[in-house]
């Protein structure tokens, strides 16, 4: 039930941790005017430079940079990357962000890496940033997860 509906029936709204919300679905006329040959070739090069380049971990890294190196507008590309990976521009590196995280707060020759230092080795700018995307993700803090994995080994 959305927190509009509670409101409506004199309920409180549900509390999400790290002020996340539901995802709302929304119609964009602009997503079918996109070629879907442009947009395959263009899904392609981002997973190029985003994913295998590791671009993500650049907390400087804007869509505006990306949109430039792929000689497209930022328009074009957000409309890309919500139809072909199905999120936002944010969410996509926040995704592979955590990922990485996943990785290097398990890895025994990254043991002496605070959170904060994985957050930065990632590519989030700040605490925040990194607690909400990653419990988003994973559904536990990043402290959390790695006590919980340290235990498994």
């Amino acid at each position: 039930m959305s927190d509009l509906e509670n409101k409506k029936q004199g309920r409180t709204p549900k509390k999400h941790p790290y002020n996340l919300r539901d995802k709302k679905e929304k119609k964009a006329a602009y997503r079918t005017l996109i070629r879907p040959e442009l947009a395959d070739e263009l899904y392609d090069k981002i997973m190029e430079i985003v994913v295998m380049q590791k671009k993500y971990r650049d907390p400087d890294y804007s869509a505006k940079i990306l949109a430039k190196e792929l000689k497209t507008n930022t328009r074009y590309l957000s409309a890309v990357v919500n139809s072909r990976f199905g999120m936002n521009y944010s969410c996509l590196l926040n995704k592979y962000r955590v990922q990485d995280a996943l990785h290097l707060l398990t890895d025994r020759r990254y043991i002496d890496k605070n959170v904060e230092e994985v957050s930065a080795m990632v590519g989030f700018a700040n605490r925040q940033s990194f607690y909400a995307a990653f419990y988003k993700y994973i559904g536990d803090t990043p402290n959390g997860y790695r006590r919980k994995h340290a235990k498994i080994q």
